[in-house]
């Protein structure tokens, strides 16, 4: 990649694991200034040792709280000066079928993945404005195919896409770009962390994890994405695959997806 995020401000929710982890790790070296929030003050503090000679601002913030969102970007703004690049990558799975899961869980997953983005993006949205910068959203194969046992988590990626593309074109003659990101299964935290049907963290992954993108191989192309100032992008075979077949096949896709996630009448994957 070119000198492109050199000096820029990339604020990214999410930082402590996974993707934005990753991005983290790449990005500074590069010479951004990054700035991340997440709910893990251990992890946190571990990134922060792990980059104590590079401009790195760490929050530790839930971003389903609005006052959590607000001083996690406003404390940005007063380390580096605005924002050039928000990533919206703090999210949560979940992991139960409709009928076994309380209403807690689907509250609890559109109020991380959806209204995190929307404040987040809101509070950062002038400074991004005046820089002609860029707005991403990480969501996920799950916002263009409903996929079984994950309907909370699919409903808010589906909001989360239908979101941006609606702030995209309303922003189209301000400079921003507005991308979403869906990079299918990636190695990450989010299996073990998805939500029970008790709104509980499952504490493990129904997924061969070995067998997945690797959490650095999503940040880079969405970094590449980034620079290239992309509209959407969509990772991994199987990930672009499901999204055609969605497209075209409807009905099929619904028997080829019932039967990748369920074996015997029960919920496998």
């Amino acid at each position: 990649m070119s000198d492109f995020f050199n000096n820029k401000v990339v604020a990214i929710t999410g930082g402590s694991d996974g993707i934005g982890k990753a991005l983290i790790d790449l990005l500074l070296p590069m010479g951004a200034r990054v700035a991340t929030c997440a709910r893990n003050q251990d992890k946190l503090y571990d990134l922060q040792l792990s980059h104590s000679t590079r401009p790195l601002h760490c929050v530790v913030a839930d971003v389903s709280n609005f006052n959590d969102c607000k001083m996690f970007i406003e404390s940005t703004f007063k380390q580096f000066g605005g924002i050039d690049i928000l990533i919206n990558n703090a999210g949560i799975s979940m992991r139960t079928l409709l009928k076994d899961a309380e209403l807690e869980v689907f509250k609890k997953v559109m109020d991380i993945n959806y209204f995190g983005t929307v404040y987040c993006t809101k509070l950062a949205l002038d400074s991004i404005i005046e820089r002609k910068g860029t707005i991403v959203g990480v969501s996920s194969i799950a916002g263009y195919r409903g996929l079984p046992g994950r309907s909370g988590y699919s409903a808010s990626k589906f909001a989360l896409n239908g979101w941006l593309e609606a702030i995209r074109t309303e922003m189209i003659d301000e400079g921003v770009n507005v991308m979403w990101v869906c990079p299918g299964f990636t190695k990450s935290n989010i299996r073990n962390a998805a939500l029970n049907g008790k709104s509980e963290a499952q504490g493990e992954s129904p997924l061969n994890e070995s067998s997945l993108m690797s959490a650095e191989e999503c940040a880079i192309h969405i970094l590449k994405a980034i620079e290239k100032r992309k509209r959407t992008l969509v990772l991994t075979f199987k990930g672009k695959q499901t999204v055609f077949m969605n497209k075209f096949f409807p009905a099929w896709t619904d028997k080829l997806t019932k039967s990748f996630f369920f074996k015997n009448g029960k919920l496998v994957k």
